[in-house]
């Protein structure tokens, strides 16, 4: 699904409660009634994302598509190095 990626308006990252999400991986979590405005930092939304995961029987590709982007985005941003 997300295999060939290509960045369209809605991709773009804005900043919402100290996060930087695009506006499509919000839509993608309202799916899942995850609600970024509950989270102050990015490390408890993927560890809820994850948790989510994990707990579901179905193999949710968008959802692990966020979870990956949001931890590959705070890795190279917000990690010391």
């Amino acid at each position: 699904m997300y295999d060939e990626y290509v960045p369209s308006e809605k991709s773009f990252l804005e900043k919402h409660n100290n996060i930087y999400i695009s506006q499509e991986q919000i839509d993608i979590l309202k799916r899942y009634d995850i609600d970024i405005k509950n989270y102050k930092n990015i490390n408890d939304l993927v560890y809820d994302i994850e948790y989510y995961l994990n707990s579901s029987t179905e193999q949710l590709e968008d959802l692990e598509w966020v979870s990956m982007s949001l931890a590959e985005y705070n890795y190279y941003n917000n990690t010391n190095k």
